[in-house]
């Protein structure tokens, strides 16, 4: 699924071009976040399916080879997975003035300077899919102020400062796929029993959205703590089905296996 995206933006007073290799699902939703903000984009021929649908989406979203991508650019992001990246990459031309950000889960910016010599590894980047609408958060590790200019100010950037605090936001974000469970569960348990399941479905997750937009988690359990409320019953019955010591041995178990 690899492939490359070259961007024409203007950065600190010059024109920087971007190249991103790689279209998987988080990079293709990148890229849909980003064109409208940036001249020119061109995405290699590598993954033919989501190049091609770029380039219908987007009118400055054109197609050429990976190399091509390092030719034509100076700032180059790779998402490509770990593993598959070092048979990809020996086989591109990289160049010392190119800066590269990695977006592979991971690889540590050391793994990626060996990668792209003699490229300068000057950042990790981990987007997540909501990118593709703006409003996303964005970790970032290295070059801060450079993955805010590729992500634009339409997202927000957590830096973090070493590759231990890294890994352990990685390990911390798998918690939005248990909470999109518990919303699932709950429109599931709930679409029988009203008129719109749909709308139930929307309702459920308006709610949660904007509310930990809105507050912050310990506030918003503290306001939900009515004395024999609805949210604090459930709440109370999940904690004592083990809810909180399984998170927290999930948590640390993935942080085990970094």
């Amino acid at each position: 699924m690899a492939a490359g995206v070259s961007i024409v933006r203007h950065l600190g007073g010059k024109m920087m071009r971007i190249g991103v290799i790689g279209t998987g699902t988080i990079a293709t939703a990148l890229v849909r976040g980003i064109a409208a903000a940036h001249q020119h984009i061109t995405v290699s021929n590598r993954s033919a399916e989501n190049a091609r649908a770029l380039a219908q989406e987007f009118p400055n979203v054109t197609v050429a080879d990976n190399q091509s991508v390092l030719d034509q650019s100076d700032l180059i992001v790779i998402a490509l997975m770990a593993l598959a990246a070092p048979q990809i990459l020996s086989g591109l031309q990289f160049r010392p003035d190119h800066r590269v950000i990695s977006m592979m889960a991971g690889a540590t910016l050391d793994d990626v300077a060996q990668m792209v010599a003699p490229a300068d590894a000057a950042a990790i980047l981990v987007p997540f899919p909501g990118i593709a609408n703006g409003g996303s958060p964005v970790i970032a590790q290295g070059d801060v102020d450079l993955v805010q200019h590729v992500v634009t100010a339409a997202n927000t950037v957590y830096p973090v400062q070493t590759d231990d605090e890294l890994s352990a936001y990685l390990c911390a974000q798998a918690v939005l796929s248990p909470v999109a469970c518990l919303a699932a569960d709950a429109a599931a348990w709930l679409a029988p029993r009203v008129a719109d399941p749909t709308g139930a479905e929307g309702f459920l997750r308006q709610l949660l959205s904007s509310s930990l937009m809105n507050s912050r988690a310990d506030a918003l359990i503290a306001a939900l703590n009515t004395p024999g409320g609805y949210n604090q019953q459930l709440r109370i019955m999940m904690e004592d089905s083990g809810m909180r010591g399984a998170l927290q041995d999930g948590l640390t178990k993935l942080e085990m296996r970094e």
